[in-house]
């Protein structure tokens, strides 16, 4: 599998994502923001502060000669994995539904956070059981999603939630106020993915954990 990398200026943990595909499989390849997208089974927006978050998260990022040739990819069916900023840039780029503001708490929060599994009828959790509990490190100052309650309930009807923030017993644990404790989406084809926690960050028990190894293998299928 061939997976592009897109790294803006601030991104900073594209060598982390480059090296977490490269574990399971997958041949990566930077992309930088003025590069022209080559043929890729999945682009990756991953994390970082992308324009130092000027503005808001991603709102300068969205206008990078690369998120048209993104934009395009999608829209052809190309499959699309946004990663906390890259999250960010995806819903400011409205690839994605709703929007981000700062947590609840207005502080960064960076630490390990359980996640349930909603919906695994899509390439990117199909590797995962749904309502499986899952333990992925959360690091954002600005991951409270917020959506209309009409787009909430249309996401509902298409599958379009992924994951949730919960507790190591399935309960829900909200650690920045996103509306329904949301975690994770994709859109209405199921081919562009978005989510607030890092699983580059837990692909190896030394790390603190495994459980974002099923997550990218899924793309594998």
């Amino acid at each position: 599998m061939k997976v592009g990398m897109v790294v803006f200026p601030g991104t900073n943990c594209d060598r982390d994502t480059k090296w977490a595909f490269e574990k399971v499989g997958a041949q990566v390849e930077f992309v930088w923001h003025t590069d022209k997208l080559k043929k890729f089974d999945l682009v990756v927006l991953p994390g970082g502060f992308s324009y130092g978050d000027y503005l808001r998260s991603g709102a300068i990022a969205r206008f990078s000669p690369v998120m048209e040739e993104v934009k395009k990819y999608a829209q052809k069916g190309g499959k699309v994995l946004g990663i906390c900023n890259g999250f960010q840039i995806l819903l400011e780029s409205h690839l994605l539904p709703g929007a981000m503001t700062r947590n609840e708490s207005l502080h960064f929060i960076s630490k390990f956070h359980h996640l349930k599994v909603v919906n695994n009828e899509n390439q990117f959790l199909s590797q995962c059981e749904k309502g499986e509990i899952l333990n992925i490190p959360i690091a954002h100052a600005e991951g409270n999603y917020r959506v209309d309650n009409d787009t909430l309930k249309e996401m509902y009807d298409n599958g379009q939630i992924l994951l949730k923030y919960c507790d190591e017993n399935g309960e829900e644990l909200n650690p920045n106020g996103s509306v329904d404790a949301i975690a994770g989406i994709c859109n209405k084809e199921k081919n562009v993915f978005g989510l607030m926690p890092h699983p580059e960050r837990a692909m190896d028990s030394i790390l603190g954990g495994e459980d974002g190894i099923k997550m990218l293998k899924g793309f594998f299928q």
